[in-house]
């Protein structure tokens, strides 16, 4: 605060603050508020309240939204002025959505806002749009290198992605966060991202645990920006035609700098790219139509040469030492196509006609053996690495295969229709969706100790976790929805509905009906929520793939009972303006599929079924601690278990049966934060800090039974700090001439990725020593790393 306070001594900007509302009265979110002919922009929060600067004592603000007629306010201050104005927009009957809707749905819907405007500044190593949501309440944090997430309790695999409406699907067959390349989202054409850890409407699918709604909108003004750092590259351009625009993005990443500081050595060459395209045509005010195109290809290869990793404990330290042969050629390519068609009779009816295709071909290469020594080392020689070998645990060697390839397409027909009567929004939508598998694996693995470190009289090598099998299966799936939120008071909101699905496989016709209710007091600063919903996801692919990939076809789908109660409250603290948010919630779910995760692998016992629960309470507060600049503080505390049903073991001639068992995300504690300010007397160099602390995991080795995973991952702890430098901030004293002339931004950026320089573990590679003990070896993630990291935009 005190870099704050300096900063408005030193520049005395007027402050401009309150609330926009409807003609109804009615808090108005996510507006538009810009000050004219300055690099100033906001948007309203939940509550209808934003804060905006002024370099000028004379200016002009406009506040826009869909839907409304946009107005303009001038102002003419005193220097350093604090304004308190408060805004009512008028509804646009001419408007192709129409307000009541799109005003009742954000307001009914229990979701989190993610401020775009804080993606560039970040700092994240992966690059990707998705890891910005391990700094939200509720999603479990353990993977810098990864766009892949779990929120309460769930995996991957139940987490909803939407991009314009269109569902987007991961790959399956990626291990590890090294292979990992581009997601789907291109953060730079991103205009809204919305966020639910749960309790979410009917109009979203079926999955257990969250949903990403992101938006890719028509843009304000023609614009192009070039991203380029020592990791990736982007150029993304927006256009504005009389009846039309084009967003366009193009994206490249190379993160071998970050993994050759990783324990295996070797030749790392990932190379990942991709092009998406937005264009929408307008044919009048009531009719447009819309193509989202992606082209995604990425390889992954690896030539590793050796490995040298030491743990244990201050009193056992051991070394692994490994010498490789072989190499690791990973590679895949995603063709995306979504047409849609937008159209609305009426100003109070929307009808969207959504048409999607998407191929994803992915293939594994691998032939790689390693040649180890296993030692004790001594731990009272002083040095980093310690001493030297006390006692040989072992020698050894183990061997990985594989050539596996899948070929997966996705076609999608859907049509949704948004209706408003006086006080209800009336919602439906109709779905179908086949899926096409074309998988072949042909992988095994073994670890040859059997002659060395271990009594074994044969003399054969035994091949483990053998798989060589083809599968070509289609899946389909029918679908409908039908909500409808009302006002049942001026304060009182109340969404009901109700989703139905078919499912090929399971051939179940399941019903998940989903309740909302939103209360909001007079004073427009608080909200309150309680959500109760059945949520059932039917089995895909990957559910019903075992570990040697037999397929269990007849599978039934997951369910989930979920309840929440959720409260937000805006207040106003340390001279700026605040936002408290927290929900506690449960979810029982008498059917799930077990699993076990290996790094990024989910290994799905297909043929088991367990019943579990989950429950929990999410903390937040955030808001602009130092002016113009967001930070938030969040917290989440959560409990997973699980019950195999069937599932029980002998012991001494005695049956055992283990129970509750820890789910494999079973993360107790979250905690992160996401600080800016601004550096003393230098209002134009600023600070971006991300830490995450998650706690640690429990895990076991690959194909040992579940009740066996009494192993922990340590807690992932992680810094990551950003210092950039605006050279056309409106606070600058100098501007250089031609950057002034020729662009709008000029903002540079040095980060430090693990500042700390702590040693994050992602998984494990089993061994055994000589007393046939089975150890494991941890899997490092990142170290420290440095970037520099350019971000210009053009001018018109």
């Amino acid at each position: 605060m005190i870099a704050s306070y300096s900063f408005a001594v030193a520049q005395p900007l007027v402050r401009v603050s309150g609330i926009v509302y409807s003609d109804e009265k009615q808090p108005l979110s996510q507006v538009t508020v810009i000050v004219l002919g300055q690099a100033q922009t906001t948007v309203t929060d939940e509550f209808g309240v934003y804060t905006i600067y002024s370099k000028t004592k004379t200016f002009s603000i406009k506040y826009s939204l869909l839907g409304y007629l946009p107005q303009t306010i001038k102002f003419n201050e005193r220097s350093g002025a604090r304004i308190v104005k408060q805004v009512n927009l008028i509804a646009n009957t001419n408007e192709l959505e129409q307000v009541n809707i799109t005003n009742k749905q954000n307001q009914l819907s229990n979701t989190t806002t993610i401020n775009i405007a804080d993606v560039p500044s970040m700092p994240l190593v992966s690059g990707n749009f998705e890891t910005m949501l391990k700094t939200l309440p509720g999603v479990s944090t353990n993977n810098e290198l990864s766009a892949q997430y779990s929120v309460r309790g769930g995996n991957f695999d139940e987490n909803l992605i939407y991009i314009n409406d269109v569902e987007i699907n991961r790959p399956v067959l990626i291990r590890n966060g090294q292979q990992e390349g581009l997601s789907f989202i291109n953060s730079d054409l991103v205009s809204k991202a919305k966020f639910s850890a749960g309790g979410f409407e009917a109009r979203y699918g079926d999955k257990l645990s969250s949903v990403l709604d992101i938006k890719y909108d028509k843009p304000d003004s023609s614009q192009t920006t070039l991203s380029t750092s020592l990791l990736n590259t982007s150029l993304t351009t927006k256009k504005l035609f009389k009846n039309s625009f084009l967003l366009a993005g193009l994206r490249y990443k190379n993160n071998s700098s970050v993994l050759i500081k990783q324990d295996e050595k070797g030749s790392y060459n990932p190379n990942f790219a991709d092009a998406q395209l937005l264009y929408q045509y307008d044919f009048s005010q009531k009719f447009n139509i819309s193509y989202l195109g992606s082209f995604n290809l990425g390889q992954f290869k690896l030539v590793p040469t050796n490995r040298e990793t030491q743990f244990g404990t201050l009193n056992t330290t051991l070394r692994l030492n490994v010498d490789y042969t072989g190499q690791e050629i990973d590679d895949y390519q995603s063709l995306g196509n979504a047409i849609t068609a937008t159209y609305s009779p009426r100003p109070n009816l929307v009808i969207k006609f959504i048409n999607s295709y998407f191929n994803t071909i992915e293939r594994e290469r691998f032939d790689i053996k390693g040649s180890y020594t296993f030692a004790e080392v001594d731990n009272a020689f002083q040095g980093e690495n310690f001493g030297p070998v006390t006692k040989n645990r072992g020698i050894g060697s183990y061997y990985n295969y594989g050539r596996n390839s899948l070929n997966t397409q996705v076609f999608a027909s859907e049509i949704k229709v948004d209706q408003n009567f006086n006080s209800h929004v009336f919602s439906w939508g109709l779905k179908f969706d086949k899926s096409k598998y074309n998988d072949q694996l042909n992988e095994y693995n073994y670890t040859d100790s059997a002659g060395f470190i271990l009594p074994n009289n044969s003399k054969n090598i035994v091949l483990q976790n053998v798989i060589n099998v083809k599968n070509n299966i289609d899946i389909k799936n029918y679908s409908a929805y039908i909500q409808d939120s009302y006002s049942l008071s001026d304060y009182a909101e109340l969404q009901l509905g109700a989703r139905a699905t078919y499912n090929s496989l399971s051939r179940q016709l399941l019903v998940s009906p989903r309740l909302l209710l939103a209360y909001r007091p007079n004073s427009n600063n608080k909200i309150l929520r309680f959500t109760a919903g059945v949520y059932k996801q039917p089995p895909s692919y990957r559910t019903i793939r075992d570990f040697s990939g037999k397929l269990y076809i007849d599978q039934k789908a997951q369910s989930s009972y979920n309840t929440s109660l959720g409260y937000e409250y805006a207040f106003d603290a340390f001279g700026t303006r605040l936002k408290f948010t927290s929900e506690a919630y449960f979810k029982y779910s008498d059917r799930l599929i077990p699993y076990k995760i290996d790094n990024l692998r989910i290994k799905y016992l297909a043929n088991e079924v367990s019943r579990g629960y989950a429950y929990g309470a999410d903390f937040s507060i955030g808001g602009e601690f130092v002016k113009d600049l967001v930070s938030y503080f969040r917290m989440s505390v959560m409990h997973a278990n699980e019950d195999i049903i069937g599932d029980s073991y002998v012991e001494n001639g005695t049956t055992f049966y283990p129970g509750f068992l820890k789910r494999p995300t079973d993360q107790r504690l979250n905690f992160s934060i996401f600080f800016q300010d601004k550096l003393l007397n230098s209002p134009t160099y600023k600070v971006h800090l991300n830490a995450l602390y998650g706690s640690r995991l429990p895990i076991g080795p690959s194909q040992t039974p579940r009740y066996l995973d009494k192993f922990f991952i340590p807690s992932y702890k992680r810094v990551d700090i950003g210092f950039s430098k605006d050279l056309l901030d409106d606070a600058a004293l100098h501007k250089p001439k031609f950057l002034d002339k020729n662009f709008s931004s000029v903002i540079l950026f040095f980060e430090v990725f693990n500042m700390l320089n702590i040693n994050n573990t992602v998984s494990y590679l089993w061994l055994k020593d000589v007393d046939n003990v089975q150890y494991a070896i941890p899997n490092y993630l990142t170290g420290r790393q440095f970037n520099l990291k350019l971000i210009v935009k053009l001018k018109k």
